[in-house]
């Protein structure tokens, strides 16, 4: 007699759990799915669970040296464009100024006081 779906989705999960099989996902942007596909088509691996897994192994295998260089993530540099950065400089000018003329005024306040 032929096995129900549920059946056969109970079977699958309890030989998971005995396994210790986890569940992990992934979001990833076009970018990333592009990447992970023409590795896969290299390698003719066909499942991306597979693909991950052994990407995951052999990194580990590489050890903390040959490893932590890989997943290093990748800084982008950005330059201030000259036009920001002219109104940067005179912001801080106009905040310079403006803190100098405050902390003078508490001394002509004085000043007027004692006369």
């Amino acid at each position: 007699m032929a096995k129900s779906n549920a059946e056969r989705s109970e079977k699958a999960a309890a030989k998971r759990k005995s396994r210790g099989e986890e569940e992990i996902r992934l979001h990833c942007l076009p970018g990333t799915r592009q990447a992970l596909a023409e590795l896969m088509a290299w390698s003719g691996i066909e499942e991306q669970g597979e693909a991950v897994t052994l990407m995951i192994h052999h990194l580990h295998g590489l050890g903390p040296g040959g490893a932590l260089p890989l997943l290093a993530p990748p800084r982008h540099e950005y330059v201030i464009p000259e036009n920001v950065s002219r109104k940067l400089k005179l912001a801080y000018r106009r905040e310079e100024l403006r803190i100098r003329q405050d902390d003078r005024l508490p001394q002509n306040c004085l000043q007027v006081l004692e006369i």
